[in-house]
Order: structure tokens, then sequence, then C-alpha cells
């Protein structure tokens, strides 16, 4: 083999001797993975409330902003005639409408540190997506905002006022019973007189 020829061949080993190598540090990791960091797990508490105080009918609005608050929850007073309903589940839930689903399911009440109450499905920690945060409950208004911020940003913070008496049929009252008078005595008592004023 003459001197050129071994020069071609140990410079086309070597480009082959580094090609090599290059690829096997493509390969080769430059050091050991990080590992994903999990969200910390939520216990879930008991709620504050117990799932039956929100069993009933109930005008429902939403509102995006805080300042169209008091608005709003006049609006959902005003909704009576077509209250959304709020019923028991079969297991200890209550049966309400997840987002963008037309048939209600029985979600559960979830309690969670710092005295926060979530309502969503039974399994997911107090918090998740599908969750929606207890703003406020005194009884007659139920405020409840999604946790997740798409859905939040399309629904807007639920106001439910409890609808009262006057969205139902009331029954009529009975009529009282007036005893018997005695015979001869007049039907009807003379009116009284209005004594003269005194002016001094």
């Amino acid at each position: 083999m003459s001197r050129p020829d071994r020069l071609r061949l140990s410079t086309a080993l070597v480009f082959v001797s580094l090609a090599l190598g290059l690829a096997g540090c493509a390969t080769t990791p430059s050091g050991p993975e990080p590992i994903p960091q999990q969200q910390p797990v939520v216990p879930t508490l008991p709620p504050a409330f117990p799932p039956q105080d929100i069993v009933g009918r109930w005008g429902l609005a939403a509102y995006h902003k805080d300042e169209d608050r008091a608005r709003i929850e006049a609006a959902a007073a005003k909704q009576c005639r077509q209250p959304y309903v709020i019923a028991l589940g079969g297991t200890g839930g209550v049966l309400m409408h997840l987002a963008d689903q037309s048939q209600a399911q029985e979600l559960r009440l979830k309690g969670a540190p710092g005295g926060k109450t979530y309502v969503g499905v039974d399994g997911d920690p107090p918090g998740s997506p599908r969750d929606r945060e207890v703003v406020t409950f005194d009884g007659r208004m139920l405020i409840l905002r999604w946790m997740d911020p798409e859905v939040q940003g399309r629904y807007g913070t639920m106001v439910y006022v409890r609808c009262g008496p006057e969205g139902a049929k009331r029954p009529a009252k009975p009529k009282a019973k007036t005893a018997a008078k005695p015979a001869g005595l007049p039907k009807t008592a003379p009116k009284p007189v209005q004594p003269p004023i005194q002016r001094q």
C-alpha cells in the first residue's frame, strides 16, 4: 500500500471515529433526568356544612366582575320562576351539573385545610380542576367559583339564591271557626264612638 493510500485510510478512520464518538455523545444522557415534582396532595376533610343544607330550589345567575355581584344576586332571586334544583344523591352527595354536561351527576362536598369547602367529583382531591370552591354560603345564598380557569372564564362565578315560599303554590289557609252567638242578640256589635278630641 503506497504512502498516500495509507494517509487517506488513516484520515478516513479518524473521521469515522469522530462520527461514532459524536453519535455516542448524542445518545448518552449527560446526567440523571430531573424527577417531575408532584403536586402536594390536599387532604379531604369534613365539609363546613352537610349536603342536605344545599338541597332545594335555587335561582341561578353568574358574574365575571366582582363589582357586578350585588346586581347578579338580585337577578338570581328573580330566576325562581325556573329554579335550578339541587337534589340529594343516592350515596350522600348532591345532584348537580359539571361544566358542559347536560346531565346532573352526584357530586361530593369536600372540606380542605383553612376551612374551605369544594363541590366536585368523588375521588378527586379538594381543589381539583373539576371542583367548584364555595365562596360563601349562609343558608340563603350559595356562591361557587370554578377551579378550572378556562371554565371560570366562560361560566363566571355562580350565584344561587334560595327560592322562598313565593316560588311554590301556597296552601289555602283554613278559615277560623267563629263561636255561635246567643239568640236574641244583634249579629254585629255597635261601632264604638270616638270621643271628641280635647283641645287646650
